[in-house]
């Protein structure tokens, strides 16, 4: 070992990297390749990208010589002609090997059928006007996954428009946007005036979009009330009644599909997803686009008393939040968490339109990330 003493804590170098004192006292080590990999200089101050390449480097990267110097730890390599510089207050940040801050890795808040009244509401024109109410409303949809967007304007631009604050329109394979009305041949029962099962949205496909708009430009049918329920609170609750249920549909993939004429679109999901952490963070479920099931049939033997169990539970009155949408609104919300129905209406009792398209969450929280946070690079 080579130990450099400064006027600070020592800095003793090692085989594969080095050791020092971190502010507070906390002994820690780093790695040389991490080290050299992650020198301030490896990036591009305006691209913000990685220009560094450690795949050129010809022998392993080693210290000749390291210090703190001014709050900061600073590395000579050997065989270099390069001096690199660390703040300590940004080593500790990865000291302990923990995650990288995510300002948009927030709780998510379980609410239940008595939802309705306190679902969060933005009128377009205050979101179109303020980034502020902006990161508001994406915080809304991360921590409990809807919300509603009011006075919208009755023109296919305005859910557009919207759409692009959070990112792009996410196309699927039914295209970019789908009007739910009353169609002479429906591809979906989206499309009748029929009563449409809880479900979540396109689960055949291999990633289904995050997030769903659905904009009302006209309501004025009997019936035809909207469903809407959490599936975390649901799978949260399942969870403590059914741990064996709750592991089998959180770990064993079933087969969704939509087909018809021109598409013949499959995929496998997980009915319960989680989270990095282990928490429940969605559900995928749609009983229409639910394949034949091609587990063993011994393995279906415990499956279907599960899925069942869950379906039921999903049904329940202490979830389900039922409420009629109006025109001028456009319900925003996790396409992986909220699950949604509608009853039956009276077709030719008056007009119901509601034009829908999706976005990614992934755009979701990284435009959260950029109005809520500092960039790194600034």
């Amino acid at each position: 070992m080579n130990q450099t003493t400064t006027s600070a804590a020592p800095v003793t170098i090692t085989e594969t990297g080095l050791e020092l004192v971190l502010p507070g006292g906390r002994a820690a080590y780093f790695n040389a390749y991490w080290l050299r990999d992650n020198c301030p200089t490896s990036f591009d101050s305006q691209t913000r990208e990685r220009v560094f390449d450690i795949f050129h480097l010809e022998a392993a990267p080693r210290p000749r010589r390291a210090e703190v110097v001014e709050g900061a730890l600073e590395i000579t390599w050997d065989g270099e002609n390069h001096t690199s510089r660390y703040p300590l207050d940004w080593l500790a940040d990865y000291a302990e090997g923990k995650r990288r801050h995510d300002p948009s890795d927030l709780p998510r808040r379980a609410w239940y059928a008595d939802h309705y009244p306190d679902i969060a509401r933005f009128p377009q024109a205050e979101l179109m006007a303020d980034k502020a109410k902006v990161a508001e409303w994406l915080r809304a949809l991360i921590v409990e996954g809807v919300a509603l967007v009011t006075d919208m304007p009755d023109s296919d631009e305005g859910l557009t428009d919207l759409v692009k604050l959070m990112g792009h329109v996410r196309p699927t394979f039914f295209g970019e946007y789908f009007d739910v009305m009353t169609h002479i041949e429906p591809t979906n029962l989206a499309y009748t005036a029929k009563a449409l099962e809880l479900h979540t949205d396109t689960p055949a496909e291999d990633m289904a979009p995050g997030v769903q708009f659905l904009h009302c430009r006209a309501n004025s049918v009997e019936g035809g009330a909207n469903l809407f329920l959490d599936g975390v609170a649901v799978a949260n609750d399942f969870r403590e009644l059914y741990p064996e249920d709750f592991k089998l549909l959180a770990e064993t993939e079933v087969p969704f599909y939509c087909e018809h004429d021109t598409y013949d679109v499959r995929s496998r999901q997980r009915v319960i997803e989680l989270d990095a952490h282990g928490e429940v963070s969605g559900v995928t479920i749609s009983q229409h686009m639910a394949d034949v099931f091609d587990l063993p049939q011994d393995v279906l033997d415990r499956y279907y008393p599960a899925f069942c169990r869950f379906g039921r539970m999903l049904q329940s009155d202490k979830y389900l939040m039922r409420f009629r949408i109006n025109a001028g609104e456009c319900i925003v919300f996790d396409n992986h968490r909220i699950v949604h129905g509608r009853e039956a209406y009276s077709a030719t009792s008056g007009a119901r339109y509601l034009r829908g398209t999706y976005a990614d969450r992934g755009e979701m929280r990284s435009t959260y990330r950029a109005l809520t946070s500092e960039g790194r690079f600034k």
